[in-house]
């Protein structure tokens, strides 16, 4: 059954993730995981991730504060993206591993948290060994 392309749903634009504390939160994505910085406005820090755009921000109503959806980075080599965050002080999970396996490739995942206490993933499909 086609899906209804009306209302022009398809590509996300922005994602919003919680932060407690601002400038913490915008060291770890700007210094550590290396995002590009946009710019800051009072209450929110926005980075560029990709073709979308990366908001961190203060929750504005108690409704709103909870921790965020896991973002999946995903990355070409798994080993040295892990291995380059670890050098940066990045607290991981779990350490790259195998979450399934096709025919002709594998993902691969690695778990980490950032300084709010939300988790994030590397992910990686390879050609399976």
């Amino acid at each position: 059954m086609p899906q209804p392309t009306s209302a022009g749903l398809g590509r996300i634009g922005q994602i919003a993730v919680n932060a407690h504390d601002l400038e913490r939160a915008t060291a770890f994505y700007r210094d550590r995981l290396g995002l590009p910085f946009l710019f800051q406005v009072p209450g929110m820090a926005f980075f560029r991730c990709g073709d979308l755009t990366l908001m961190l921000g203060l929750p504005s109503e108690p409704e709103f504060d909870h921790p965020a959806s896991i973002l999946y980075f995903d990355v070409p080599d798994i080993d040295a993206a892990h291995r380059a965050l670890v050098e940066r002080g990045v607290s991981f999970r779990s350490k790259p591993h195998l979450v399934h396996r096709e025919a002709e490739r594998e993902m691969r995942l690695a778990f980490f948290v950032d300084t709010e206490g939300n988790t994030l993933a590397l992910m990686s499909w390879t050609g399976a060994a």
